[in-house]
């Protein structure tokens, strides 16, 4: 699986950004996607998952509430949908991908083995 990840830019405090990762490949709908964070002199951590059917969504809680994660399996595409953003949401943000047809979802960044190049989120006061 290949990913691409789009969308990130500078916004400010309060605003909103969507975020999109394609992926190619035939066997997307067999995969639970996820996006991951990594801001500047941190370890990558994880924002958002969703299940191969999209049924089943799991969020940090430093997100929750705020982002929204969701995907198009007809498309190639999750999504990551975020609100209300706040200075410490600036990161690259980096989607992933995990074969998987369970209705679980995991957020450990060891379980994921398919990644993008990542796209560069700014908020601003």
């Amino acid at each position: 699986v290949q990913l691409q990840a789009s969308g990130g830019g500078l916004v400010q405090a309060g605003g909103s950004l969507r975020l999109s990762c394609a992926a190619s490949g035939r066997t997307f709908d067999s995969h639970a996607m996820a996006w991951f964070r990594q801001a500047a002199g941190k370890e990558r951590e994880f924002v958002a998952a969703i299940s191969w059917s999209g049924g089943t969504t799991i969020y940090a809680d430093s997100v929750k509430g705020r982002f929204t994660i969701s995907r198009d399996n007809a498309q190639n595409t999750v999504s990551l949908q975020m609100d209300n953003l706040k200075i410490e949401d600036t990161a690259v943000y980096y989607c992933g991908a995990r074969f998987s047809k369970s209705h679980t979802v995991v957020g450990g960044e060891k379980y994921y083995r398919w990644w993008g190049q990542g796209t560069l989120v700014t908020v601003s006061s």
